[in-house]
């Protein structure tokens, strides 16, 4: 989940050599009812989102009973260690971040989702 439509389209590009089904949502209120309505396999959230941030989002979803065990990897341009805290207090099992490194996405994605393509 992303609000910047090039971050998606490179997310996704990234993404591809994983397999599986990638979808998006512009905002953390969108982000959280797509996960209401298909729950995913993994999220992979920012941060700096409009109507509710990514933190919000990940607290929200992880207060969830059917939410809590996905997965969420906070991919943002801060990167600060209290931003890590942040994200690690608000339930992130990791954090990414920005300008986005193919290589360690892929191996925080595979660490999550081990049945993917190698």
């Amino acid at each position: 989940m992303d609000d910047n439509e090039q971050n998606l389209e490179l997310l996704e590009a990234f993404l591809e050599e994983v397999g599986g089904t990638v979808r998006t949502a512009t905002d953390g209120l969108a982000a959280l009812a797509e996960v209401a309505r298909h729950p995913p396999d993994l999220i992979l959230l920012d941060v700096m989102m409009p109507r509710m941030s990514g933190f919000q989002c990940c607290s929200k979803l992880k207060a969830d009973p059917k939410s809590k065990n996905i997965p969420v990897i906070m991919v943002t341009a801060l990167n600060e260690e209290s931003d890590r805290e942040h994200a690690a207090d608000c339930g992130a099992d990791a954090f990414i971040s920005k300008p986005l490194n193919k290589a360690e996405l892929l191996e925080r994605v595979r660490r999550f989702l081990p049945n993917v393509k190698r």
